[in-house]
């Protein structure tokens, strides 16, 4: 089986586990939703929520939080790890998108472009990376064919044996990105995040996994490096961590 087949093989298998299709958890504008990510950089999901709901109710538009104090943004935003240097990016990121495309602010356009371009666009602003910019567009109303990868689903793929190498959060989503059949569509693509994602969260942990409840052992490489086919069923018991994302952007 080559490592294609085997992406295919697990994909199935845990959307099987995690019956999909999974339904979109937001239905955020794009540049709303580039937002949120920034904030969520190396945060919890709740505490990262609990910022953007802070800033949405303080600042009625984007335009205003652009203008606003520093001081202010670092107030509304302090639920969220970091908020000394999301503040200012945050910030950074509006007016780059000022000078580019003006008021009202906006990333709706992103819609029209294809996504190859619209994640080049992103990334070429204030703390955009890979996983941010495929989330924004994935995650967003734009609903597009975007794959992000968060520590999670990093994990996964990396024990499964399908990342090569030991290779970074960040250049793993081109890795992934070209190992996805072309005939997925952008549920099918965001059905495959959410269960490696899932999976992560509740099977394969950072410290001790679950191997012994895991649907995809038998094509697992750390299963077989670890356990050689042997019985695993009382090994994993969480890593102790909150299943909030914390990954890079």
């Amino acid at each position: 089986m080559d490592v294609g087949e085997k992406l295919i093989l697990v994909h199935e298998c845990l959307c099987a586990e995690y019956n999909c299709p999974i339904a979109y958890f937001a239905d955020l504008d794009p540049l709303s939703e580039l937002i949120s990510s920034l904030l969520s950089h190396r945060t919890k999901n709740a505490d990262s929520a609990r910022a953007f709901r802070a800033l949405r109710e303080r600042f009625v538009s984007w335009e205003i939080v652009r203008d606003a104090p520093l001081s202010e943004i670092q107030d509304a935003i302090a639920a969220c790890t970091w908020p000394e240097q999301k503040a200012p990016r945050l910030q950074a990121v509006l007016q780059k998108l000022t000078e580019s495309h003006g008021e009202p602010l906006s990333l709706d356009f992103l819609a029209h472009m294809p996504v190859i371009a619209a994640r080049a666009f992103l990334e070429k602003l204030p703390g955009v990376g890979p996983k941010t910019s495929a989330a924004t567009l994935a995650f967003s109303r734009i609903r597009a064919r975007a794959l992000p990868v968060d520590s999670h689903h990093h994990r996964v793929a990396a024990r499964l044996g399908i990342l090569a190498g030991n290779i970074d959060v960040g250049p793993a989503h081109a890795q992934l990105d070209a190992l996805l059949p072309a005939e997925w569509d952008a549920q099918t693509v965001y059905d495959h995040h959410e269960a490696l994602m899932l999976h992560g969260q509740r099977v394969c942990f950072f410290r001790a996994p679950a191997c012994g409840k895991c649907v995809v052992r038998d094509v697992c490489d750390y299963y077989s490096a670890k356990y050689g086919g042997g019985d695993a069923s009382g090994e994993g018991s969480g890593d102790g961590s909150a299943p909030g994302e914390v990954g890079a952007a």
